[in-house]
């Protein structure tokens, strides 16, 4: 069984037993976050981007348990220069874990990390034990989402609903639509006043729409799948 914790705004943990996959760790600084950054154990960390409510503690992390991290290959070289282990794929690269493996596939946002590189942003594909996940990352509505889980179906996608800097939740229906994915779990949303959204309304939408089950979370919750 696969836990996807939400920890709040776009950061969720996979676990099952001693395994913890980590995404996009922004807790510090993070009004709702649902646990510190010294309490959360990590075996992977992996990263859509390198804007700063996404990469957040991810060094901090990564020094503290020793996991390495999987970024666009611009990012794992920012972030290799820590003294972090780092995986440097670029878009459609995948990387074998112990855990199963991640991809990194396009969407549509910009990057810089807090220190200045640029560099593209990215959806994460993951097979977690044999649960096949997909954080959108941040992105607007793009007709090639469609193209992520034709070869792989998607049981669960972590989509961003908030507007103003990603999709809005009129938007992500259509994203729900093209994904294609079991269940959908809302994130990036009501963190700030400007990505304030109604994600039962976005439940209801997409459950007409697409026939997808929408799982709304509030930080600290767990889906089982």
């Amino acid at each position: 069984m696969t836990e996807v914790r939400f920890l709040g705004h776009a950061c969720f943990a996979l676990a099952d037993g001693d395994t913890t996959v980590l995404i996009d760790p922004f807790l510090t600084g993070n009004p709702k976050a649902a646990i510190s950054a010294e309490d959360i154990n990590a075996t992977t960390i992996l990263l859509t981007h390198g804007h700063a409510d996404h990469i957040g503690d991810t060094v901090d992390i990564a020094k503290r348990t020793g996991a390495p991290v999987m970024a666009i290959v611009e990012l794992a070289s920012e972030i290799g220069q820590e003294g972090v282990d780092v995986v440097d794929p670029n878009l459609g690269g995948t990387h074998r874990f112990d855990w199963g493996w991640a991809k990194l596939v396009p969407a549509w946002h910009t990057s810089t990390t807090p220190k200045g590189t640029v560099n593209t942003p990215a959806g994460l594909l993951i097979n977690f034990k044999d649960t096949v996940i997909y954080h959108l990352g941040d992105t607007c509505l793009f007709s090639d989402l469609q193209l992520v889980g034709k070869r792989t179906p998607i049981d669960v996608a972590l989509m961003c609903i908030g507007g103003h800097y990603t999709m809005d939740r009129v938007d992500a229906v259509d994203a729900a639509q093209l994904v294609g994915a079991k269940t959908v779990i809302p994130c990036h949303y009501n963190t700030f006043p400007p990505i304030e959204a109604d994600a039962a309304a976005f439940k209801s939408d997409v459950e007409s729409a697409a026939g997808a089950s929408v799982v709304i979370l509030e930080p600290g919750d767990t889906h089982s799948t």
